[in-house]
């Protein structure tokens, strides 16, 4: 985990997550947390060293790589926690995850592990989209749901700390299928990125572009080429089956995992470019012998 300098104020810890942090004054700003306590550490470590202060965490969404060392950050060091709307509320209860991602049920003792749900952290600040002042940090909150419902970014001295808003393409192509939750609302977010004027992005999972917007495009024409794949899938089968079309494009990306809780969010990201067709009209659903069917329109 390298410590990397982009402005006066504005720094990034390098890592699988990146972990942001901002100084101004007497106001240490950490952007995320990390998934677990031993990865958090290393950046506090830095700080400590170096005698930068630790004041405020602001968490960008409810995934557990991204907030699963809050909890101890705010208990062995008194942050004032922040986050969106409805993301606080499942950072506060974390086995909301993988009960969403098993359809309601009670969740499989298999999905109860770090990667799903992280320890549960008391936020202590919930704020909307729009100016947040944080101590002597001043920000712009940017929503980008998608990736999850109410994902937050945030921009300060013009430098955007972009969350899991896009991806680098070494992330797209590792996972394949990258996971989101609605691929017309993931669409709307990437476009909204493409509007910002800001002299650069920290992406949660990449490196610092000063022109990120072409990483931006990388990430619309992959998922236009897999919604694409998609269409041309239930084109030929005229209709598929919800469990056949998970399996399905799973085997076309060369998707292979032997996890249930792997498997869990790989479903639910093909589900999320079924949403967006049914979303944009070009699909429609249907019931068929107690399962769940899709055709084009």
């Amino acid at each position: 985990m390298e410590f990397r300098k982009l402005t006066e104020h504005v720094n990034y810890f390098d890592g699988v997550v990146n972990i942001g942090y901002v100084q101004s004054g007497d106001t240490g700003l950490l952007i995320d947390a990390g998934i677990d306590d031993s990865t958090v550490k290393k950046a506090v470590r830095y700080l400590r060293e170096n005698e930068f202060p630790l004041t405020h965490l602001f968490l960008t969404h409810a995934h557990a790589d991204h907030y699963g060392g809050a909890a101890f950050l705010r208990k062995k060091y008194g942050v004032i926690t922040i986050a969106p709307k409805f993301e606080a509320a499942i950072m506060e209860n974390p086995t909301i995850e993988p009960l969403y991602l098993s359809s309601g049920n009670d969740p499989l003792p298999e999905t109860r592990n770090k990667f799903l749900e992280g320890p549960p952290v008391k936020i202590d600040r919930v704020v909307e989209e729009g100016t947040v002042q944080i101590g002597e940090v001043e920000a712009r909150m940017i929503t980008f749901p998608g990736h999850s419902y109410n994902q937050g970014g945030l921009v300060i001295d013009n430098i955007l700390f972009a969350a899991d808003s896009y991806f680098g393409p070494e992330y797209i192509h590792k996972h394949k299928i990258p996971y989101i939750t609605d691929s017309s609302f993931h669409e709307a977010s990437l476009h909204k990125l493409l509007d910002l004027k800001v002299l650069g992005a920290v992406p949660g999972h990449g490196v610092f572009e000063q022109d990120f917007k072409k990483t931006v495009r990388t990430n619309l024409d992959y998922y236009e080429k897999l919604t694409e794949y998609m269409k041309e899938w239930i084109r030929k089968h005229g209709e598929v089956s919800h469990e056949e079309l998970v399996a399905g494009m799973c085997r076309a990306y060369g998707v292979e995992t032997q996890h249930v809780s792997a498997w869990l969010l790989y479903r639910t990201a093909v589900t999320a470019f079924a949403n967006g067709l049914m979303r944009n009209r070009e699909v429609t659903s249907f019931l068929k012998e107690s399962r769940l069917f899709f055709s084009l329109k």
